[in-house]
């Protein structure tokens, strides 16, 4: 099996400082969603690990964050694509649980989910946690420069051997390359 994991703010969608708290705050990345399509047409399973702490933070609830997700649904469907699961932490960073990026808990429940050795996946994200916990379980990190992306970049310390790539379309294309 053939597996793409996301990050989705910052990836997929617009980021903001201040959460994306509503469907209405949910933008699509240019040639996002065409290029998840492309993933699932080229025979990848997709799926999301993103941190969500505006739960815990009481800015929106997990009702509020399905009906974001709904959007985007609907938004792929109309590219011909899908996402197959999506993998959240609700926590903080001071709760220290083991589920938020940088920790690899999540990352670690995608593996047993689909029975898949992550060695043989790429991780897509747009911050330094992203690729720290892809890092951690043997994904090939791929940072992309939008988002957080132009920033992380800038900060340096990215994991050793970390693809670079303008965004989820260029990477996208590397990975059909690169795991055909």
């Amino acid at each position: 099996m053939k597996l793409v994991i996301l990050d989705r703010d910052g990836v997929i969608n617009e980021d903001s400082v201040n959460f994306i708290k509503t469907p209405n705050e949910w933008i699509p990345i240019q040639d996002s969603l065409e290029s998840i399509a492309l993933l699932n047409q080229s025979g990848f399973k997709v799926v999301i690990a993103t941190n969500q702490s505006g739960i815990s933070r009481g800015l929106f609830d997990v009702s509020t964050l399905n009906r974001i997700h709904e959007k985007m649904f609907k938004l792929l469907s109309q590219q011909g694509g899908h996402i197959d699961a999506i993998f959240f932490c609700p926590h903080r960073a001071e709760e220290g649980c083991e589920c938020r990026k940088p920790k690899p808990g999540m990352l670690k429940e995608i593996a047993h989910r689909f029975g898949i050795d992550l060695k043989k996946a790429p991780g897509i994200g747009d911050s330094l946690r992203d690729l720290q916990a892809f890092e951690a379980v043997g994904v090939q990190p791929i940072l992309v420069k939008t988002g957080k992306g132009e920033e992380t970049l800038a900060k340096g310390g990215l994991p050793k051997n970390t693809w670079i790539c303008e965004n989820l379309a260029e990477a996208t294309q590397r990975i059909i390359t690169e795991y055909a």
